[in-house]
């Protein structure tokens, strides 16, 4: 999966121009949180965030009355207060790889570029509903965690066993142990007993660290 299967194209943007109280307006009435700004090319030249915006805005204990709050922020503008630093990825980019540059550098979103022309961005929210459909969250299976050792043949030997048995794997995810030489594998399985499937993997010496059934 790619991060253009999963971004949003076309994002609303404004140009650095736009006031902070408008940008503020913006991102509360559509319900979002980023908001890339680019020039009258198209081009991406910043970010910003509603949380940025706020911080932006005139504090309580500035004591101003409303009418002034309200005045600071049509005055100020968007160009004043974005992130000019903008950290950006490739629509062909995998999603994981994206999900990386996110947590190494700490940020919530990333505007996807091609051609130096702003095409969507994605977000960690994005991101975090791509593992959940990837681990099946949500899907009412029988979910099998194991540990297999990290060698040729390992996953093959589970998948077998429950082909074996006319089970269905729905979804499969595989994480590092706690040592180096483990994966843990969770598996949704459907179309096969509990305590069936339980028993076969018993016998072909597969660790069953966890079950869960809704």
């Amino acid at each position: 999966m790619l991060v253009r299967d999963r971004m949003t194209p076309n994002p609303i943007t404004v140009t650095p121009d736009v006031s902070v109280k408008d940008a503020l307006d913006l991102i509360r009435q559509k319900r979002f949180r980023h908001l890339p700004v680019v020039d009258p090319s198209g081009k991406l030249v910043g970010i910003t965030t509603e949380k940025a915006l706020v911080y932006a805005s005139p504090k309580p204990e500035m004591s101003l009355s409303n009418f002034e709050i309200q005045y600071l922020l049509s005055r100020m503008t968007v160009g004043q207060v974005m992130n000019r630093d903008v950290i950006t990825v490739s629509p062909d980019l995998p999603i994981e790889e994206a999900a990386q540059v996110m947590i190494r550098h700490r940020i919530g979103c990333l505007p996807v570029v091609e051609n130096d022309q702003l095409v969507g961005i994605i977000s960690d929210t994005d991101i975090f509903r791509v593992f959940v459909e990837g681990l099946g969250g949500g899907y009412p299976s029988l979910r099998i965690t194991v540990v297999i050792p990290e060698k040729v043949g390992s996953l093959a030997r589970v998948v077998d066993c429950i082909a074996a048995l006319g089970g269905n794997i729905h979804s499969l995810g595989t994480f590092w142990g706690k040592r180096p030489e483990d994966r843990i594998i969770a598996i949704r399985v459907e179309g096969v007993d509990r305590e069936t499937l339980l028993e076969a993997l018993q016998k072909e010496g597969i660790l069953v660290q966890h079950v869960w059934e809704p």
